[in-house]
């Protein structure tokens, strides 16, 4: 199996004609490929396992919709490469989806420091999230942002067991307003064992 791509460089961008040709049957694939990287935990919250091809994506319907050249580019990447997973690594963007407005900020102004409470479960053995670095998600007043963006660092004995069919995994918030975890599936489990290198 080819080890999965860790970096979005800018040679790995087509220009907005080439991708606009190949762009329905791309967000086809994206699609399907996403179906087994999300995991809802609890009634707000859903993670969203991250990796090159979702990234690549993301990468260029920003400059699709932007348009704004190498330029951005040179932004995006700087934004989007950070939350492809490096080999050890699971990546999550992590969103509180919560339609009416008001339940909505109410939610978050009870959840600062949200991001400090993420984990990740591996047949016992358990694995602190860390925040996305240079990126404050709880405001001063202490709001937390609707999106975060998690690391999972695993040793080598975890992603071994990780990769084992059958393991339990489980996925957590342990914020004391936001309490709850959630059991990877088997399908899921699979797919982002991909993201660690042989």
């Amino acid at each position: 199996m080819m080890a999965a791509k860790q970096e979005i460089t800018p040679q790995d961008i087509l220009d907005l004609e080439a991708y606009n040709a190949i762009r329905p049957e791309r967000r086809k694939e994206i699609t399907e490929l996403k179906k087994h990287r999300r995991l809802a935990v609890g009634p707000h919250a859903t993670f969203y396992f991250e990796c090159y091809e979702t990234m690549w994506y993301q990468v260029q319907e920003m400059l699709r919709i932007e348009k704004g050249g190498e330029e951005q580019l040179v932004d995006e990447l700087e934004a989007y490469n950070p939350l492809i997973p490096k080999g050890n690594e699971l990546v999550a963007t992590v969103m509180f989806e919560i339609e009416d407005a008001v339940q909505r900020a109410r939610i978050l102004d009870g959840l600062g420091g949200v991001e400090n409470t993420m984990a990740l479960d591996v047949d016992g053995d358990r694995i602190q999230g860390d925040p996305e670095e240079d990126v404050d998600r709880t405001s001063a007043a202490g709001k937390a942002s609707s999106v975060q963006f998690v690391h999972f660092r695993l040793t080598p004995d975890q992603i071994a067991k990780f990769k084992q069919p059958g393991i339990r995994v489980t996925v957590s918030i342990e914020h004391s307003n936001y309490g709850h975890i959630a059991i990877v599936p088997e399908e899921t489990r699979a797919a982002l064992a991909k993201d660690f290198a042989d």
